[in-house]
Formats: structure tokens, C-alpha cells, sequence
């Protein structure tokens, strides 16, 4: 395990470095005058301009800026200053990953409740009306996107149609810190956790049942029936388990993805996040603020992904790390 381990960050770091390159080659390769006129605004000098580049050290080649970045990244976890309001770019990411954090937890604890208890009820009863409900469920579900499933609760969940007044019945727009009001913090995430929540477990109903139905017509399964072991033992404890393989392969990739931003739940919702924050660094160009957080979300899910291959040997028992 350790082995595997070791060469699993080892790899991990080739990765992030590569990504970090291709990300600083993206925004930062043009001329360096560019950026250097988007910190100083729209009156500057080219004066000016050249002292902000030497500041900055934008006056260096492509590489030896890339390694420079790397290096103040790792070593101090500095990933540059914001062009906009002049503030440390991990700053603002740091506040920002707590709304995240929480829409990430609370939509995956809700999707995986949703959708793997329906899976598991329509593989053991193909063709019945369960079955055909959870294929309603996760057809339905599949075909509408997120921002249409947002902007829809708010709707008549928010607004009162009959005044054109708020309902209040669940306030978004609003982030409360968990350790400050669980319970409001509770109440203002339920809209966001429910549009992040529905149309995964749509996913995760899918995969569970074609992949339960395939372990389900395995030989040991009718093995372990015809030794008498209960209907139930047979199902969890060696269909279920043999089955979350693409289970945990799809959870930590939306994992990994949503922990890098769930862009369009928080413009919807109006959360200030890591998405919101990245979106408003796009249209903005603030180009130090969109690198940061490109190189965060590629962080959550190449680790997402190690943490998948350890997964695997937990709960199939077929896998090994050799």
C-alpha cells in the first residue's frame, strides 16, 4: 500500500506540474505588456508599464515566470495578487472554497442517497413499477439542465407569484458559516444542494442498476444462493459491493469537478464560491484569479482520482495494487 502510494503522489505532482505549465503558458505567454496595462488600468505610461513588468517579473522568459510561480506556490502558497482589488489571490480562494465545500458535501451526501437506493430497487426488480419509475426518474431528470432546475425552484420556491413577493420559504443568495447558525446554514443550502443533487442521482440510478444487473447474473451470486444464504446477504454483501465499481469511479470524478467549482449553481443561486469566483475572473481577465483557480480544480480532481484507485481495493475485493 505504501508503494502504491508513493508512486501514486509521485505521479500526482508530474501531473499538477504539467497543469500548472499548460495553464501559465494559456494566460500569461502573450505580451507581457498586456498584463502588466490590466494591473496598472486604463491611464498608465509606458513607463509605467515596463517598471510593473520588471516588478513582476514578467520581463523574464515564459519558463523561468512558470517556475517562479511554481516555486512561491508551493513553497508559500502564493498564487499571485488579484489585478482587480490588488488582494492575495489564495486569499480570495480560501474564502470562497467554504461555500463550495459545503454545496460539494451536501449535494454528494444527497445525490448518493438518491440515487443508489434507487438503482439497487429497480436492478432487483427489473420490469416492475419500480423499475419503471426510477427510468422516469432518471430520464427526466438527465434531460433537464442544472441552470433550468435552479432558475425553476426559484421560481416557485422563492418568488410568490401571486404578489410577485419572496416566499422565504428557502433563502438562497445568501452563505451563512455552519459554525456561526448550523441551522440557517442548513436552510440557505437546500435549493443549491437539491439543483446540484437531482440530476446526478439521475446518473448514479443508472449506472447502479446496469451495473448491479450484470453482478446479479454472475455464477457466484446463484452460488451463494443455492448454499441458502439469505436474499438480503446475497444482494448487499456480494452484488452491491462487486457493483459500486463504476459507482466510485463516477463520484470521485464529481467530486474532484464540483470541489473545483460548481459554476453554474453558484451564479444561479448567487453563492459566492470558487466557481462564482472564477467566472467573474473570466469576464473580468483577471487573469491571476482564473489560473489560481483552474489549478485548484485540477488539484481536487487528479487527487480525486488517487483516492479512487484506493477505493477500488476497499470495496471489490477483485482488485489488488499490484
Amino acid at each position: 500500500m505504501l508503494s502504491f502510494l508513493a508512486r501514486r503522489l509521485l505521479s500526482l505532482a508530474v501531473v499538477l506540474l504539467l497543469l500548472s505549465f499548460l495553464t501559465y503558458l494559456l494566460f500569461f505567454a502573450g505580451d507581457p505588456s498586456n498584463v502588466a496595462a490590466q494591473i496598472l488600468g486604463p491611464r498608465h505610461t509606458p513607463t509605467q508599464v515596463r517598471l510593473t513588468e520588471v516588478r513582476l517579473g514578467l520581463d523574464h522568459p515564459v519558463v523561468v515566470q512558470w517556475w517562479h510561480y511554481v516555486t512561491r506556490a508551493v513553497l508559500h502558497g502564493n498564487l499571485g495578487t488579484d489585478f482587480q482589488n490588488q488582494e492575495p489571490v489564495t486569499t480570495e480562494i480560501l474564502q470562497a472554497l467554504p461555500v463550495t465545500l459545503s454545496l460539494a458535501v451536501g449535494g454528494a451526501v444527497l445525490w448518493l442517497a438518491l440515487g443508489i437506493p434507487i438503482g439497487i430497487q429497480s436492478a432487483t426488480r427489473p420490469g416492475s413499477i419500480r423499475d419503471r419509475f426510477a427510468t422516469i426518474f432518471a430520464l427526466s431528470f438527465l434531460a433537464i439542465p442544472d441552470f433550468v432546475l435552479g432558475v425553476t425552484m426559484l421560481y416557485f420556491l422563492f418568488f410568490d407569484l401571486t404578489d410577485h413577493a419572496h416566499l422565504h420559504w428557502f433563502p438562497p443568495g445568501t452563505y451563512v458559516e455552519i459554525s456561526q447558525d448550523p441551522a440557517q446554514w442548513f436552510v440557505h443550502l437546500i435549493l443549491p444542494w437539491i439543483a446540484i443533487a437531482l440530476s446526478t442521482a439521475a446518473v448514479y440510478t443508472r449506472l447502479m442498476r446496469a451495473s448491479l444487473l450484470d453482478v446479479l447474473g454472475e455464477d457466484y451470486i446463484r452460488t451463494a444462493r443455492a448454499k441458502g444464504l439469505s436474499r438480503r446477504r446475497v444482494l448487499y454483501r456480494h452484488g452491491v459491493r462487486s457493483a459500486v465499481g463504476p459507482i466510485v469511479t463516477q463520484f470521485g470524478l464529481d467530486i474532484g469537478d464540483l470541489l473545483g467549482g460548481a459554476f453554474i449553481t453558484e451564479y444561479v443561486f448567487s453563492l459566492q464560491g470558487v466557481g462564482k469566483l472564477s467566472l467573474n475572473a473570466l469576464f473580468a481577465h483577471n487573469l491571476p484569479v482564473v489560473c489560481g483557480t483552474i489549478l485548484l480544480g485540477s488539484a481536487f480532481v487528479v487527487v480525486a482520482n488517487a483516492v479512487i484507485d484506493v477505493l477500488y481495493v476497499l470495496t471489490d475485493p477483485r482488485v489488488s495494487l499490484t
